[in-house]
């Protein structure tokens, strides 16, 4: 394959990672040749996403710790006498302190089971008995070892071919339902016959009431309904990825949903937060005078900036203790720093605090009542949208050349990054049975943010997903937690779990919650330490040319600003007189030869239920008045 390749590049970008992908995309946007690779075996870094087999191989490939593949010296003939070697890691070092945990019961054979982790898309299939199918040796090995391509990430929901849990229950109920009545029919007596059908119809109710129980069968069996993000963020509705996003028309390859709800954890329980003015005017949780409170100081933060007299004298204040001086009851306040600004308690400033409102505030209304969107199918379809990678080589491959390189900080050796001092991120994937917060509807995006329990620790973000994100199967959740680590991630994050869901089985969950609010139940969880590689200078690593620039992984940030300012800066200073991520040429100015097609309409996909551009009900909230904190209404 590598024999095929031109010998010569303007660009070579190692790394399928946000940054990487987004700087490949606007170098080949602006006429450069580039080389797009990655010796990894599925799209993203530590940004990707994965089915549950997917991410069961992932964990087994980090568990190693050690690279399987043979070790050639062939390349040391094609370095020149004059020329130094940069040695790139054959393995990714990123990765501690995994654990994951199996809650849901686990009746599955363990034959099975590891042909469940392995089977591909197509060999999934369920016979008559409920049990799983046995596919050929070809069709179990797993998704993520095909070679790249462009369609890895045009998948559709429909291709998937699981059972499914909904029409298996149907079916069951419908044999039980044919059994009792079979029965009834052998009986003469009348009564007994009345008698049998009012018992079915009590018990029918009841299980219409009761969460399905879901096993590890299940998850296995329906495991291609999964896209786990290794990084759990979010998009701020007018944050930078979204603006380039549609200025590049590279939105085109992705679909949105708004995150429908923002919570707060309180006393002990979990709430929902008022966003808009409507929310606020609509809130039960609030007095009449936190209410008008609220919006006056929503209000002010909105253009603070014209109003330095209300806060020049609290600069070097915490924002938390220039919340105190705004006569806002310890409710709001609590709302304001972790809900709405979603800034530290301990290290954010006065300043720090009223952008990261103002921000939250400008977002609302663009796209729907609150500030964020979320990816259909999870965030590594971002990456693959910037990322059309048609070849791979490997490491026996051609000697290229290329005026400059682009690598992901977790390909260089520790020898380059003997100085380094890594910050860490705590991890924690749940799957669970019930939603956080229970309403009438089951398919709501959520965000809550959990203060820290002791001063200077850091806040834990968590992200809940119902299955209409494509994210999870039918009667689950997927849950992400997420902070700066200070200790492994399973002693950073466990606490909270353990507040929050059940980590007990069926019958220990009963028992545990008799006299109180039932616990979504925990079925499945995984914990694991990243490494936060943002903010590091270039020169801190050994001995870089100056050709070659460095793409950090994954911040702890919700947003993915620092991804797009870094790949900005980066195509900038290789090339200052171009334009970052231009649009494409207008279809109408494109002449065709033959029969060839048109492109598609820029902007978001039509499709239901997902995001395309800001409606006027969207821009109203349906209210007339919900989205009053918004300065600007409308698309240009």
């Amino acid at each position: 394959m590598a024999d095929n390749l031109p010998s010569e590049f303007d660009v070579v970008v190692i790394g399928t990672g946000l940054p990487e992908s987004i700087i490949a995309a606007a170098c080949s946007r602006s006429g450069q040749r580039v080389l797009h690779v990655d010796s990894r075996n599925y799209y993203g870094g530590n940004w990707a996403s994965f089915s549950f087999s997917g991410l069961c191989s992932w964990i087994r490939e980090n568990k190693q710790k050690r690279d399987v593949r043979e070790e050639s010296d062939d390349w040391r003939k094609l370095i020149l006498e004059t020329e130094e070697a940069i040695s790139l890691n054959m393995k990714d070092n990123t990765i501690q302190h995994i654990e994951y945990i199996c809650y849901a019961n686990q009746d599955l054979a363990e034959d099975v089971n590891e042909a469940g982790a392995l089977r591909k898309l197509s060999a999934f299939g369920v016979s008559d008995n409920g049990e799983a199918t046995q596919g050929s040796e070809k069709e179990c090995q797993p998704v993520e070892s095909q070679s790249l391509g462009p369609e890895s990430c045009e998948v559709s929901p429909e291709s998937i071919t699981c059972n499914d849990p909904e029409s298996a229950t149907e079916r069951s109920d419908a044999e039980m339902t044919s059994e009792s009545e079979n029965l009834c029919d052998a009986t003469s007596d009348e009564s007994a016959l009345e008698k049998g059908k009012m018992e079915n119809a009590s018990t029918a109710e009841t299980a219409a009431l009761e969460p399905k129980k879901i096993t590890y069968t299940q998850i296995v069996i329906e495991g291609r309904r999964f896209n786990i993000d290794l990084v759990s963020k979010l998009l701020y509705s007018r944050g930078l990825l979204i603006d380039l996003l549609t200025k590049s028309n590279v939105s085109r390859y992705a679909e949105f949903k708004n995150v429908t709800r923002i919570l707060a954890f309180q006393e002990g329980r979990v709430e929902q937060v008022p966003c808009s003015r409507a929310d606020v005017f609509n809130s039960r949780q609030l007095t009449m005078v936190e209410k008008r409170m609220l919006m006056k100081f929503l209000t002010f933060c909105l253009d603070y900036e014209q109003h330095p007299n209300e806060y020049e004298d609290y600069k070097e204040y915490k924002f938390s203790e220039y919340l105190k001086t705004q006569k806002l009851t310890s409710n709001l306040q609590h709302f304001i720093l972790h809900s709405i600004a979603m800034v530290s308690e301990a290290d954010s400033g006065t300043i720090d605090g009223l952008k990261a409102t103002k921000k939250f505030l400008q977002c609302l209304g663009r796209y729907g009542n609150t500030p964020f969107l979320f990816p259909l199918y999870g965030q590594g379809e971002i990456p693959q949208c910037f990322c059309r990678c048609k070849a791979m080589i490997d490491h026996f491959g051609q000697r290229i050349s290329a005026k400059y390189f682009v690598v992901e900080d977790s390909y260089f050796s520790e020898k380059t990054c003997t100085n380094m001092c890594y910050r860490q991120i705590s991890r924690a994937v749940l799957i669970t049975d019930q939603s956080i917060l229970k309403t009438d509807s089951d398919q709501q995006i959520s965000i809550l943010t959990v203060p820290p329990e002791e001063l200077g620790l850091p806040a834990i973000r968590i992200i809940e997903l119902c299955s209409s994100t494509m994210t999870c199967m039918r009667n689950t959740y997927l849950v992400h937690f997420t902070c700066s680590s200070t200790k492994t991630a399973k002693e950073d994050l466990e606490p909270i779990v353990q507040k929050l869901f059940s980590l007990n089985s069926e019958t220990e969950r009963e028992s545990e919650n008799e006299g109180g609010p039932e616990k979504p139940r925990v079925l499945w969880a995984l914990y694991f330490n990243m490494r936060d590689s943002s903010g590091i200078d270039k020169n801190s690593y050994d001995s870089l040319p100056s050709n070659v620039y460095v793409c950090s992984g994954p911040d702890c940030e919700l947003g993915s600003d620092y991804a797009v300012k870094q790949a900005e800066t980066i195509f900038q200073e290789m090339f200052p007189n171009e334009e970052f991520c231009p649009p494409p040429p207008n279809p109408e100015d494109i002449i065709y030869d033959g029969d060839g097609t048109q492109t598609e309409d820029p902007g978001f996909s039509n499709s239901s239920n997902v995001i395309t551009k800001p409606s006027p009900e969207e821009n109203s909230g349906g209210d007339g008045d919900s989205n009053q904190f918004s300065e600007e209404q409308h698309e240009e």
